[in-house]
Formats: C-alpha cells, structure tokens, sequence
C-alpha cells in the first residue's frame, strides 16, 4: 500500500467533481473545490474520519467493499478504479521490475509485417523491439544505446532547438500520455529503479512533465491516427493501433495506412530506401 500516493490520488479526484455530478446542490458558501471530504464519505457509506485519514496518508489499508464504495463516490472510470486498487495494495502485484524481453513470437511477428510499421514498447516507453519499416519511418534504433531509445526521454527532454518528436503532429497529446501512463506504470512497480529513476530525470529535467505529473491522471485518450513529417517523403498520416502483450506489460503499437492511398504509398517509399538512405530524426 502507498499511502502517499493513494492519498494524493484520492484528493485529485474530490477536487475535480462537481457536486452536481454526484447529485448534490453547488451553493456559493463552498470554498473548496469539487466535493468536502464528507460528502464523498457520505456517498461511500464509510466514516468521515476514515476517509480524512487515507487522504492525510494515515488510515489501514482499506478493505475491497471500502474502495468500491470509495470509487463509485469519486465516479471514477475503469483505469482509475484499477489504479486505486493498485495504490491501495489490493491488486494482483506484479515481479519487482518490468520486463525488458519481448517474446520471440513477437519478435518474428515484426518482420512479417512488410507494409506496417511496428515497434514493441516496455511500461516506461523504451523501443524494446521494430521492423525495417518502423526504423525508416522513424530512426535506426540499433545505432542507440537503451537509454536514447526511450520515447518519454525523447518527448521531454530534447533541447528547445530540436525538431519536433519524428515530426508527430500530436506532441502535446503524447506527453499527456507519457505521463498519465507512468504513473500508473509506477504504481505498479513502486521498487524499480529503472521506473523511479526515469520519473525522477523527468520531473527534474521538465517543468512540462511535472505539471502533467501532478495532475494525477491514469488514464490516456486513445490516438487513432498519427502524422509523421518525414525529411524523405513528406507527411504521412497513419492509423495508430496499440496491442497490449499482457504477460509482459509492454505494448504493440502498429502504424498503417489505408491500401491504395498517398499515405501508403509513401510508406511502400520508405521501406524501398530504408535507414541507409532517408537517415535518422
């Protein structure tokens, strides 16, 4: 159980519901805002006391029923309600460290796929595995060591004078991702150094990454589609789908574009050139 954390995420929360949304009148005597420590007890069916203490990181480890009632309270959605859990220490624990070894089934898949651009990310957004194609669109991982291959590294620390990440058009949106998904990562794996060294680097290092990161938010908006602009070929806008490989928390993310359009056709380019030819980003 992190008490700390489950304390600050559950004050998130509170102050981010009206109390409309729970039914409950917004009078203008209300100082603070979304709903009072108590009305969320209220609504939980639990003690005053009891729910000041686990914001105030200072109350047992609640019960199932509690966080439940706690999270119906709070209206939170799936993802936020499994991270509660998480935070909490109700949740099935995982090993002390995330896994870095993608499955060799995986790997093989990678290279089956010759007209989609496909990497393998780790839960702190390392590029643990590509094809040719992902490599043309976005750069040769192989030239770089593990740590310049981390996305969130890319996303936030690159000096100001840097161009865009690969030319993405959602770079905001992204880094809201980035960070909403460490969070969550580092509920998971509180122990691992790799997991709180990277959040460490980032909170010290960006003014971005620490006002996103305050904001307690576990759960990202899905990308649908993606534009790269590309040095070779131009802009291409691809569908961004993203599988998760449960048994190892890492991701499969996939970019394509619909057969017989510009956007294909400029990835059938970039596979002929390759890394060789259009370079790095």
């Amino acid at each position: 159980m992190d008490k700390q954390e489950l304390g600050a995420f559950l004050r998130s929360r509170r102050e981010r519901l009206r109390p409309e949304d729970a039914g409950l009148p917004s009078g203008p005597r209300r100082r603070t805002p979304g709903l009072r420590r108590e009305e969320v007890a209220v609504l939980a069916h639990i003690s005053t006391e009891y729910y000041v203490r686990l914001e105030q990181a200072r109350a047992p480890r609640p019960s199932g029923e509690v966080l439940a009632g706690i999270a119906g309270a709070l209206r939170l959605t799936d993802a936020e309600t499994e991270h509660l859990h998480t935070l909490a220490g109700t949740a099935p624990s995982r090993s002390g460290v995330h896994r870095r070894d993608v499955r060799p089934s995986i790997l093989a898949l990678l290279e089956r796929l010759p007209h989609t651009a496909a990497i393998v990310l780790s839960a702190t957004f390392e590029v643990l595995a590509w094809n040719e194609l992902a490599a043309a669109l976005m750069e040769d991982f192989g030239r770089l060591d593990p740590a310049s291959r981390n996305l969130a590294r890319k996303a936030f620390l690159r000096p100001a004078t840097a161009s865009p990440l690969y030319g993405v058009s959602d770079v905001p949106q992204f880094r809201q991702q980035v960070a909403m998904a460490l969070r969550a990562t580092l509920a998971r794996y509180p122990s691992d150094p790799a997991v709180t060294g990277l959040v460490e680097e980032l909170r010290a290092g960006s003014a971005e990454f620490d006002r996103l990161w305050q904001r307690h938010d576990v759960q990202p908006a899905p990308m649908l589609t993606k534009t790269f602009q590309h040095q070779s070929v131009g802009a291409i806008t691809v569908d961004c789908d993203v599988l998760t490989l449960a048994d190892r928390d890492q991701h499969l993310v996939l970019y394509t574009a619909p057969a017989g359009s510009h956007d294909a056709e400029a990835l059938a380019l970039l596979g002929v050139l390759g890394t060789e030819r259009v370079g790095t980003h």
